[in-house]
């Protein structure tokens, strides 16, 4: 993949990660604001968020993260599109488990992305009650 097609590919995830999330992917002000409230580190500004929802760069790993743990997304997902692989300690997996596991890798990245966004949802909604 070309790095300007990463670029966009890129912007497409962040913004689709902004508004499940709640947050508008159209003002670069808005996004430099909240997550200049939820980075540590040297405040972006609104140019450099115009410049990640236009695909136009991809900010530093530092910063990534900091937007994936902000929209609560896995930071390889955003960054490439892909789902985080498992860690050795999450191997012990029950057939249930290992069953649906199979059934997630049958899936395209894009459509792997749809059911932990809708995973998500639903952990979510289910802790506010």
């Amino acid at each position: 993949m070309s790095s300007s097609l990463e670029r966009l590919a890129f912007s497409q995830r962040l913004q689709q990660a902004l508004n499940n999330a709640d947050h508008s992917p159209s003002s670069p002000t808005l996004l430099a604001r909240e997550f200049n409230l939820h980075f540590n580190g040297n405040p972006v500004t609104a140019h450099a968020a115009r410049k990640w929802l236009q695909g136009e760069s991809i900010p530093t790993q530092e910063k990534l993260r900091a937007l994936a743990n902000w929209l609560d997304v896995p930071a390889d997902w955003l960054r490439f599109g892909t789902l985080e692989t498992p860690k050795e300690s999450d191997l012990a997996q029950s057939p249930t488990d290992i069953k649906l596991n199979a059934q997630l890798r049958q899936l395209d990245d894009h459509h792997r992305a749809l059911v932990y966004e809708f995973a998500r949802m639903l952990v979510k909604n289910s802790k506010g009650k």
